[in-house]
């Protein structure tokens, strides 16, 4: 009488068991645009390192970002591309620990492959009819090329003001621009499809960039885990491979 039963008990803790398979948690994190290849992978090497975790990231600009945290976007981690935009997030108390500087950054002229205005300088920008195309002032990248301009006595007449460096690379790789203020690493991640000029004024104006867990996360544990393998030796290896200096 007793042998119809045992099939069903056998099975029980099958059952219960597998009820926990396939748990997963997510992280998101909030990037600079021009961080983007580089957190790409740097992601992939932490989910490798954590089973179950997936890392959502979300890249723009900067100053785009923290507004988007400001009004309640669920972000767990949040990477700008200078302080002064991560200052924003501290005052308002979106900051779960103090940021920390993890890479650097400087600015290099970007131009179609071909090169058709003949760049070759800073100075050069500044040319009469010249396609010029930058960041926005209140985007990291728009503000230090202002300031290299400004230290270099070069007046800047751009006919596009973007809010990314990966919307500044997009219209020179397409020929809508005749140049660009972009950080050398956004040169190096676009390869042939654009043509990168260095400029000995860039050196005076680095980005810093800070990162930090996000108050109020999800996963508070895990955004610290984050930001400790941006800063340890894989994520410090990944962005020196992308061009990015040490902080």
């Amino acid at each position: 009488m007793r042998w119809p039963l045992l099939p069903l008990l056998l099975l029980l803790p099958l059952t219960a068991c597998g009820g926990d398979d396939g748990a997963s948690r997510t992280l998101t994190v909030y990037a600079a645009a021009s961080l983007t290849a580089s957190f790409e992978e740097i992601a992939e090497e932490f989910e490798a390192e954590h089973d179950g975790v997936d890392v959502e990231l979300s890249f723009g600009g900067s100053s785009d970002l923290v507004t988007q945290i400001q009004g309640g976007a669920p972000a767990d981690v949040f990477a700008s591309a200078d302080g002064a935009t991560m200052t924003e997030l501290v005052d308002d108390d979106l900051a779960a620990a103090a940021p920390q500087d993890f890479a650097t950054n400087t600015l290099e002229i970007v131009v179609p492959s071909d090169n058709p205005a003949g760049i070759a300088s800073l100075q050069d920008l500044a040319r009469p009819g010249l396609n010029l195309v930058v960041c926005a002032p209140e985007v990291p990248c728009g503000a230090a090329a202002q300031q290299v301009a400004g230290n270099a006595g070069v007046a800047l007449s751009p006919v596009s003001e973007e809010q990314s460096v990966t919307d500044v690379l997009a219209k020179v790789s397409s020929g809508e621009a005749d140049a660009g203020l972009v950080y050398v690493t956004d040169v190096r991640a676009a390869g042939d499809d654009v043509g990168g000029i260095t400029f000995p004024e860039a050196a005076e104006v680095v980005n810093t960039y800070p990162i930090a867990p996000v108050d109020g996360s999800d996963e508070p544990d895990l955004a610290t885990e984050f930001v400790r393998f941006v800063l340890g030796d894989t994520g410090q290896g990944v962005l020196a491979g992308f061009g990015f200096g040490q902080p």
